[in-house]
């Protein structure tokens, strides 16, 4: 009996003392929890690449490490390694191969992970905190780009301390995505920069915001011929923008969807209004994932403007997500954002990362939102 294929033993239910089901609010969903998850809070999440055998996460957090498990059919999760930088590690990714890791960190550097060795090497150096870090395998190049604080772009090939290129940005890099030929980020003061990336990176766009608050997420999104076609943006203000690079009719197809909210849309109350911490896209159904600092996931069909499900509410904010390559597996993380200040961290709370069944839930559907 498989977790990722259709019916599961995990997750059905405990039993309380009198022998009624316990609700567990750090876990409403009874989905499967990864063992030894981080000892801070999770800002990154990352399956490995379809070239290799297996399913492999990695978790990055303020601990100042980077751990990565191994994903057995069955659910179980087996840790396997960890590094550590000297400062909280913001963002992680894979190479194409799945032989490394590449970490960036609070501490201003960027480290890559050889996972075969377990050995960890700088491989680049910032002004300020490192916050997004891409792989980019083009025909004629390989290299990863790092966005910073210190209001720069820059693209190194792993063997050298200096990088191939540095693009100033106009404000600091809050979130980028990467899908070959494109590069997408945003920036502090609500700043979207597109890049093209073929034969070397270039400034191709810049874009002004369709949300009117502070940028948390992106994520790049493809067409049916599986090139890149335009991005997912998320903000503060639990909100997402859909925006297409060239749309036939920008007005209509462009788009914005109110989500991560409290009460529901009805005006006599006020509504509680929450970040969207990630987007991150199905990679078979092209559907959508959003989670938020409101404790809830949340699946979407863009094309269909349909919200396919939503989850019950964590007892804390969940600030990460990813999908494994063939989208069978969604892993989420529960911990706290400092979205309500340091008067709601609780030190005894424990950060956890789930992963879900999401073969089914995020098929498409057909009906307007």
């Amino acid at each position: 009996m498989s977790l990722f294929g259709t019916t599961s033993g995990f997750g059905a239910g405990g039993t309380g003392v009198f022998g009624n089901a316990t609700t567990d609010s750090h876990n409403p969903m009874k989905d499967v929890e990864v063992t030894s998850p981080p000892d801070d809070s999770i800002s990154c999440l990352a399956f490995s690449p379809p070239t290799m055998p297996g399913n492999f996460l990695i978790g990055g957090s303020w601990a100042n490490d980077v751990r990565c498990w191994e994903v057995q059919d069955n659910g179980q999760t087996v840790p396997k390694a960890q590094q550590m930088h000297t400062g909280p590690v913001l963002d992680a990714c894979w190479s194409d191969d799945g032989s490394k890791v590449f970490t960036a960190s609070c501490d201003k550097t960027a480290k890559m992970w050889d996972l075969n060795s377990n050995q960890a090497m700088q491989i680049a150096q910032h002004e300020g905190p490192i916050k997004s870090i891409h792989w980019i395998k083009a025909p004629n190049y390989s290299c990863i780009m790092t966005g910073s604080w210190d209001k720069t772009l820059k693209f190194w090939d792993t063997r050298s301390p200096n990088p191939m290129m540095s693009l100033q940005m106009p404000e600091r890099s809050y979130c980028a995505d990467v899908v070959y030929p494109m590069a997408v980020v945003a920036t502090a003061d609500r700043g979207l920069i597109v890049y093209q990336l073929e034969n070397q990176p270039s400034e191709f766009r810049r874009i002004d915001s369709p949300l009117k608050h502070q940028h948390r997420c992106v994520a790049i999104f493809k067409d049916k011929q599986n090139k890149p076609t335009g991005f997912a943006l998320g903000s503060i203000e639990g909100r997402v923008a859909i925006h297409y690079i060239n749309p036939p009719n920008p007005a209509k197809d462009n788009f914005t969807f109110k989500c991560h909210r409290s009460n529901g849309t009805n005006t006599t109350t006020p509504q509680d209004i929450y970040a969207v911490n990630a987007i991150s896209f199905h990679p078979v159904h092209g559907t959508l994932a959003t989670v938020g600092s409101d404790g809830r996931f949340s699946f979407w069909d863009k094309d269909a403007r349909t919200k396919l499900k939503t989850s019950e509410q964590l007892d804390q904010p969940i600030t990460a997500c990813a999908f494994n390559s063939n989208g069978n597996i969604f892993a989420y993380a529960s911990s706290y954002d400092w979205s309500k200040g340091h008067e709601y961290y609780n030190p005894q709370k424990k950060n956890y990362i789930f992963l879900r069944n999401a073969a089914e839930e995020l098929k498409p559907r057909n009906k307007k939102w």
